[in-house]
């Protein structure tokens, strides 16, 4: 497979958590590979810039200050970033941005699942983050199989479904769906 001929996955279980007004997307994804396979392609730069939306100066395994940058064809955009815990295979946060996000792994009897928590901003968004992340995953699932097809991240990715992803998670959430702002 390439990314050209690359089409998102049925959608994947998702809930939109209000915990006392902090809104958070959860994602939740089945991989078939083992928990360090994982954990290399959530922590590892080499890894990360093969199917994330910003790419990494180190490695993600270790506790304090982080670079991310974020790639948009040609325009590219440096974030700061503090990685708050490191529990190796286990748990990863991180702050990216304005952005938290928490990474959950657990063994399954087929492998590793895989619980997301993006803390969002504004509810509104949770549709649009959901459809990001659901092409950044099913990429990232490709490159764990040993079949990596390079990043969909950006304006590319309305080309790859992206738009559908987002209608479809607006109804599965109960949000409008929101444009990008790209």
């Amino acid at each position: 497979m390439t990314s050209r001929t690359y089409r998102p996955s049925p959608l994947h279980p998702v809930e939109l958590v209000d915990d006392g007004g902090q809104w958070s997307l959860v994602f939740t994804r089945e991989f078939p590979q083992g928990l360090d396979s994982i954990w290399s392609a959530l922590t590892e730069p080499e890894e990360l810039r093969e199917w994330a939306p910003f790419t990494a100066d180190r490695s993600l395994t270790a506790l304090g200050p982080v670079t991310f940058t974020m790639g948009d064809g040609e325009t590219k955009m440096e974030l700061p970033g503090e990685v708050s815990r490191a529990d190796r295979p286990h748990v990863l946060e991180y702050a990216w941005g304005t952005e938290k996000l928490r990474w959950a792994l657990s063994e399954s009897a087929d492998g590793t699942t895989l619980r997301l928590t993006h803390y969002l901003t504004d509810r509104a968004s949770a549709a649009m983050m959901a459809a990001g992340w659901h092409i950044c995953l099913d990429v990232a699932a490709l490159l764990i199989a040993g079949s990596p097809i390079g990043p969909i991240v950006g304006a590319e990715a309305m080309n790859y479904g992206w738009g559908e992803l987002n209608e479809k998670y607006s109804t599965e959430l109960g949000v409008e769906p929101m444009r990008p702002p790209v």
